[in-house]
């Protein structure tokens, strides 16, 4: 629902505004519950983001984007999996840094929307 998507600690249950699915997140974790065992390529196929639609995929990084700032920072980057699971565990420092480093396409220091949309259908 809009109400959940726009509160800060709504997580999994909503299933991300309706775009992905318990089963997807699951998988999604799955398949990096080991520290630094988190690869961006991997978790996004098995969550399904490669195959959403653009604005699909603004919403998630608006989900991520707890300051409303319309950019992901390292810090948001680090609690990205607990955005989507309270009881997941954060990234690891190398995990962040190779994430944002994949999707910072103007070597700000952060992800804007079109880095967001070009890393996810890499």
């Amino acid at each position: 629902s809009t109400q959940c998507y726009f509160s800060l600690h709504c997580s999994s249950d909503m299933a991300l505004a309706g775009i992905l699915t318990e089963a997807e997140i699951a998988a999604g974790f799955q398949s990096c519950q080991a520290a630094d065992s988190f690869n961006y390529k991997t978790f996004f196929v098995k969550v399904g983001l490669n195959s959403k639609s653009k604005d699909q995929l603004t919403q998630v990084f608006g989900i991520l984007d707890q300051e409303r700032s319309g950019f992901t920072e390292e810090d948001e980057l680090k609690l990205f999996l607990q955005n989507f699971s309270a009881s997941a565990r954060a990234l690891t420092d190398a995990e962040t840094k190779a994430f944002l480093a994949a999707g910072d396409s103007d070597g700000d220091g952060k992800i804007g929307v079109d880095g967001k949309v070009a890393f996810i259908k890499w």
